[in-house]
């Protein structure tokens, strides 16, 4: 089963990420992400550190999607092993229509268009749900990118609740003004539920 944490950046999604390895080993997930977990996610980071063209950068995010799919996520889930990937494709359909906006007529259905009939669609998806002037707040110490900035993440969080309005059955909104602990326990939980459930 393919399991993917979302949402804007300072949410916590990826220290929860960082911190279910333990706490979910004797499942023996495969922990991934996007981008990084490939040699073309590195050019995607770089990508978006140079402010490259934005087609030009979603269609980097969609190789390194690719890519990823081919060589991580396929093998595990044919092998019946849990992936838990700290971001996915619904990370692209929340923040590259924003990027794109006023280059092309339909940036979201353009998007969709190059993931239909080879993507894997995941069978939980947990999108962190956070106020954006908290967001600025968490990630105010770190070398921010140019796309975190409030109007940007307002837009993108519009877009994740989008997403998870149009697909109920699929996504999880957590709330990520929560107590760590508390998320953490609940987000755990729903794991091992979504395990029992797929066996």
């Amino acid at each position: 089963m393919l399991i993917t944490l979302e949402g804007i950046d300072g949410s916590g999604k990826s220290t929860l990420h960082a911190a279910l390895h333990e706490a979910l080993a004797d499942l023996d997930p495969v922990f991934t992400r996007e981008p990084g977990a490939t040699w073309i996610g590195d050019a995607v980071r770089r990508a978006v550190a140079e402010r490259m063209d934005p087609i030009a950068e979603a269609l980097l995010f969609v190789a390194d999607h690719a890519a990823h799919i081919d060589t991580v996520i396929r093998p595990a889930l044919g092998e019946g092993r849990i992936v838990i990937s700290d971001r996915y494709s619904d990370s692209r359909f929340a923040y590259q229509p924003v990027v794109l906006a006023g280059l092309l007529p339909d940036p979201l259905g353009w998007l969709r268009q190059m993931h239909d009939g080879w993507s894997i669609r995941p069978g939980r998806t947990f999108l962190f749900v956070l106020p954006v002037e908290e967001a600025l707040r968490r990630i105010a110490a770190k070398k921010q990118e140019y796309f975190e900035e409030a109007t940007i993440l307002e837009a993108v969080q519009k877009n994740y609740l989008d997403l998870a309005a149009a697909d109920p059955s699929r996504f999880v909104l957590v709330d990520a003004l929560l107590e760590k602990e508390e998320i953490f326990g609940f987000v755990a939980d729903e794991i091992r539920r979504c395990a029992r459930s797929s066996r």
